[in-house]
């Protein structure tokens, strides 16, 4: 298996999460209710600072493990394959408190191969929010000679993965859904949010106040402490993006080289914010209809552009009427749109082959009465329409609910999405929708962290990504005094981390990490073909 096989293998069966998992708010919304604490840009809480019982965090000794839990961990398995150990570290639950209740961080660890030219500790994470865990050995492979300089470290945020998960029992890995086309379907997603809220109040009443990214930034640097480490490097893409600015901000001087992959608005995150990115991702489905209108004769959805979009307005409006019948699943005109979402993250070919595939199948059921799946067109199904990734959607909502407060009355989105609905009626009633945290339980404990200051970092940002949208790449920019951006014009997201075959971006984050050195100015990366 090459290594462009394993990005994508990577990549594909980590679509459905890390891609649709960006959500949020902006700083003020309306009917929101207030957090009570401000944010403090140290990193300390009322009560809890390194010098105020958190001093037997930072200097517990960690105990490196095998990281295979059992015959059937796979990541497990790669990672113990690939030469890391693993190791829990032991975090306060609740840091204004640290003498009460704890909790594990798990992370694992690949040394650097080339001990002569260790640069240090790079702390990793690819977005989500979600595990990070099983990150080195991809990583060590996309940093090139770079790679093998460094001990490269993935981190579950808490929540998530070997974290003291948080597992509601969801009928479903993700809460994104679309409000599809009607005031009915609008209804069943605002029910189906207001059910996985309710899951969640249950299962997890006494963690869940303490589940943020602002505990998650607290909890790496005790990792930091733990590892010996007086700074660490990091290398975060999308969510990830956030945790690093966060952490840069609120632990000033302990971030040695980083970069920032495809960024998140920091004024913007929250529980809305996909609002506005209908904008890029109808671009991106009207670039991959007129790819497949090129290649008509292989998949059938239209000879020109027009054609090809209206195959995808007739599979949409097909399962409005009545769930297509997709193999055991019943798809309706809620998640039709999240599946076409879920496969725009970028222009590579062989995603777009895959996703024409997808969509033929779709069409077969609209026209036909029931389709089989293709195999990635089941996992991500299965991820949709199952619990069996319940633990994912779970941990990843207890963050993003924990960091900012939402609308609590669906009127607001209802009437938000009719009005964006006419100018993209594919995607604004996805981008827009009403959300578990319109329900959640409890209210973020501390006011979002306001970014900023003098943070010298290497920027990736795709003018086509339907994330992390371009705009929001500047925006932090602009915020982070010293900081350089590489921008591609391409349709993708998280371009350096996911491996997108540029040689120009990957060969100047490269050299970066290598030497340390940023750009003297920001850079335009051409697209290669």
């Amino acid at each position: 298996m090459t290594q462009e096989d394993v990005t994508r293998t990577r990549w594909r069966r980590v679509a459905a999460r890390r891609a649709v998992a960006v959500l949020a708010t902006g700083a003020a919304v309306a009917g929101a209710a207030a957090v009570p604490a401000p944010a403090r840009a140290d990193g300390r809480t009322p009560g809890a600072h390194a010098g105020g019982g958190l001093a037997r965090f930072y200097a517990q000794h960690l105990r490196w493990k095998a990281c295979a839990l059992g015959p059937d961990d796979e990541v497990g398995k790669q990672l113990d394959k690939a030469g890391a150990r693993c190791a829990d570290v032991t975090v306060p639950l609740d840091y204004a408190r640290p003498g009460g209740r704890t909790i594990k961080i798990a992370i694992s660890r690949l040394p650097a191969s080339d001990r002569a030219h260790r640069i240090g500790t790079m702390i990793l994470n690819g977005g989500g929010p979600g595990p990070a865990i099983d990150m080195p050995p991809f990583m060590r492979e996309v940093m090139g000679e770079a790679g093998p300089r460094y001990d490269l470290v993935g981190m579950d945020p808490r929540a998530l993965g070997r974290s003291a998960p948080v597992d509601c029992g969801w009928p479903s890995g993700t809460w994104i859904t679309s409000a599809g086309q009607s005031r009915a379907s609008f209804e069943r997603s605002a029910a189906f949010a207001e059910d996985l809220a309710g899951r969640c109040a249950r299962a997890g009443a006494g963690v869940l106040p303490h589940i943020s990214t602002r505990n998650i930034a607290r909890d790496m640097d005790v990792v930091r402490g733990a590892l010996g480490e007086k700074k660490v490097s990091y290398n975060g893409a999308s969510y990830g993006t956030y945790l690093g600015s966060v952490y840069a901000t609120m632990f000033p001087g302990r971030l040695d080289r980083a970069v920032l992959d495809s960024s998140v608005d920091p004024a913007a995150w929250g529980p809305r914010l996909l609002g506005g990115t209908e904008v890029a991702n109808d671009h991106a489905l009207v670039g991959w209809a007129d790819w497949a209108a090129e290649r008509d004769a292989t998949y059938g959805l239209g000879g020109s552009r027009a054609a090809v979009l209206g195959t995808v307005g007739e599979i949409i409006a097909a399962s409005a009427r009545e769930p297509l019948r997709v193999g055991r699943f019943r798809v309706d005109d809620r998640t039709v749109p999240l599946v076409l979402f879920d496969n725009l993250g970028t222009d590579e070919e062989r995603p777009r082959a895959e996703f024409a595939t997808s969509v033929q199948v779709l069409k077969k059921a609209a026209e036909q009465g029931s389709a089989e799946p293709t195999g990635p067109l089941e996992e991500e199904l299965t991820f949709l329409l199952t619990g069996g990734e319940s633990a994912y959607g779970s941990g990843q909502s207890a963050i993003v609910c924990g960091d900012a407060a939402a609308p609590r009355d669906p009127e607001a989105y209802w009437r938000e999405i009719e009005r964006n609905r006419p100018g993209s009626p594919v995607f604004a009633p996805l981008t827009h929708n009403i959300n578990p945290c319109a329900f959640w339980p409890v209210r973020p404990a501390e006011r979002p962290t306001e970014v900023g200051g003098h943070v010298p970092v290497l920027m990736v940002a795709a003018t086509g990504d339907t994330r992390t949208d371009y705009p929001s790449n500047l925006a932090l920019h602009r915020l982070l005094d010293g900081s350089r951006m590489i921008t591609l014009p391409a349709d993708v997201h998280a371009p350096y981390q996911r491996g997108y075959p540029n040689r120009c971006v990957n060969r100047k984050v490269n050299a970066y990490l290598a030497t340390g050195r940023l750009p003297a100015r920001d850079e335009i990366c051409p697209p290669e073909s």
